[in-house]
């Protein structure tokens, strides 16, 4: 009896076999063939007859897949996969190797066209090379649509050839596949810009429905922020953009507690101290934000940005003290001191950046206030040559 069943048993496995191997189509072995001989027009033809004659050849999908691979065309190449994933797993381990082999030929791609665009300086080749690393960033996403460093990637190609527009969607993508630090600083960055550059148009036309997209930009770059400085509460970029954010939209009140409340828990912090003072600068609070940025450069005395806001603290401190000086009526040049104290900031930063045309600027007016006539040309003969204007 034992062995009867166990014949009855070999006869089913056979018959199985035979079976499995009669139900391989012509056309799948035509594809095979074909694709072993790299026609993969001829294979794409006997692929599409399989695949209309039998929708559910979990093969016919895989192996079109991987033909429209080796044609470059990704997209139809993620389809097929995906249909032939839905009928089986037969094929996940090729599929899933094939699909971040061409992942990584797209990235690689876009990196070099990325490269190259940066490295030129004509603006036509340029952009020639940042839309190909476009392209190939995008191919790159719609194999691998939860890669988060190609959304980063394809953010930054974006950013760089200056269509912040439409980096919003990669920035988003990455805060939400992994909360990233970039996501939200270049996200909110965008927001911001947009929310001043429309104010700015406000100011200028005079058109209400301006003024309420501003505060509809900066509102989101809020949202945005706050929600990245819970995950990088330490983040200085964060902080600086959401505290601007903040004034531009009459919370200035919110801005100061919170640097205020950082700076106290840490003091020695030359970025807290840094975006305190940008803050208290920004309210027109001159002797505070004097103290924050000489606590910075305590901290580092070769930091820039401070020693650059610590000089413009004085300009505009002595700014405002001449107007008030100018409506009271009397004579007094006392506000002078504080362009006078602004120099040795000023020339400190022009000395680290020696191509800073604003700062040169600066330094040309506040000579000019302090009747330092030979500084003052020179300074803005630096500023022509630097534009290119000088002659």
């Amino acid at each position: 009896m034992q062995k009867t069943r166990l014949l009855i048993i070999v006869s089913l496995l056979t018959g199985l076999i035979f079976t499995a191997f009669q139900c391989t189509s012509t056309e799948l072995t035509s594809a095979r063939l074909y694709i072993q001989q790299e026609n993969f027009d001829k294979a794409l033809d006997v692929l599409k007859k399989e695949v209309s004659k039998n929708p559910k050849s979990d093969e016919g999908w895989y192996l079109m897949g991987y033909v429209y691979g080796e044609k470059g065309v990704l997209d139809s190449m993620v389809m097929a996969y995906e249909k032939s994933l839905a009928i089986s797993k037969k094929f996940e381990t090729e599929i899933t190797n094939n699909k971040l082999s061409k992942w990584a030929e797209s990235f690689n791609r876009g990196f070099s066209y990325y490269k190259r665009g940066s490295e030129t300086q004509d603006p036509d080749s340029m952009k020639m090379y940042f839309d190909k690393a476009i392209e190939s960033y995008k191919l790159a996403t719609l194999i691998e649509p939860d890669s988060a460093l190609t959304y980063r990637n394809l953010a930054f190609v974006y950013l760089m050839d200056g269509r912040n527009e439409d980096a919003i969607e990669p920035l988003q993508k990455l805060i939400e596949i992994n909360k990233e630090l970039d996501g939200y600083k270049y996200l909110g960055q965008i927001y911001y810009t947009d929310g001043v550059n429309a104010r700015q148009k406000y100011q200028m036309e005079g058109n209400p429905e301006d003024s309420i997209k501003a505060q509809e930009y900066f509102n989101k770059a809020i949202e945005v922020l706050e929600e990245g400085t819970k995950l990088y509460p330490d983040d200085g970029e964060l902080l600086k953009t959401l505290s601007a954010c903040y004034v531009e939209t009459g919370r200035e009140d919110v801005a100061l507690n919170s640097f205020k409340e950082l700076v106290e828990k840490n003091p020695d912090d030359k970025v807290f101290r840094y975006n305190y003072g940008v803050i208290l600068l920004q309210v027109g609070n001159y002797a505070e934000a004097e103290k924050q940025f000489k606590k910075a450069l305590e901290i580092d005395p070769d930091y820039a940005n401070a020693a650059y806001n610590l000089g413009v603290t004085y300009v505009q401190w002595g700014t405002e003290m001449s107007k008030e000086i100018e409506r009271s009526g009397k004579m007094d040049d006392s506000y002078k001191e504080k362009y006078r104290l602004s120099i040795p900031y000023l020339e400190e930063v022009v000395k680290l950046e020696p191509d800073n045309v604003d700062v040169w600027e600066l330094l040309g007016k506040v000579y000019s206030v302090l009747d330092m006539e030979e500084k003052a040309m020179d300074a803005f003969s630096k500023v022509d040559q630097l534009r290119g204007t000088g002659e």
